[in-house]
């Protein structure tokens, strides 16, 4: 077996987040009066309700490859990356709550950080690949 302990706690932490964003919502929609279905309803709503659906996004594009460059490139840099972005995304999260005009820094370096983690994959994907 082959251990991916950093590759592994940021994966925990980032679900952790996603669980975090699920349970701001669920309080936004009592706060607010919101009832399920809808995602409508009060501009505070809206935005927990952004933040929690943009983080999944997001999330669903990041962890194939954080862990396709721990595999192929380094767990610890996948880690360090990991944590970045985790970092980037709570940002993001609080100032779109409290503004959703400030959420870009957050997000750019997510974006950013996503990118690394893609590109890094990549070439250690490809450099398995040539060498075979």
């Amino acid at each position: 077996m082959i251990a991916m302990p950093f590759t592994s706690l940021i994966t925990l932490l980032i679900l952790m987040l996603l669980a975090a964003t699920a349970m701001n919502v669920g309080r936004a929609r009592v706060r607010y009066g919101i009832k399920a279905p809808a995602v409508t309803g009060h501009e505070l709503f809206e935005r927990a309700f952004r933040i929690q659906m943009n983080t999944l996004e997001a999330t669903v594009a990041m962890l194939p490859a954080l862990w396709l460059y721990g595999a192929f490139v380094g767990d610890r840099g996948a880690g360090v990356a990991g944590l970045i972005w985790l970092g980037a995304r709570i940002w993001y999260a609080i100032a779109y709550q409290s503004d959703p005009a400030r959420r870009g820094a957050g997000f750019g370096i997510s974006f950013l950080v996503f990118i690394g983690l893609w590109v890094g994959a990549l070439w250690g994907v490809a450099k398995v690949l040539l060498a075979a």
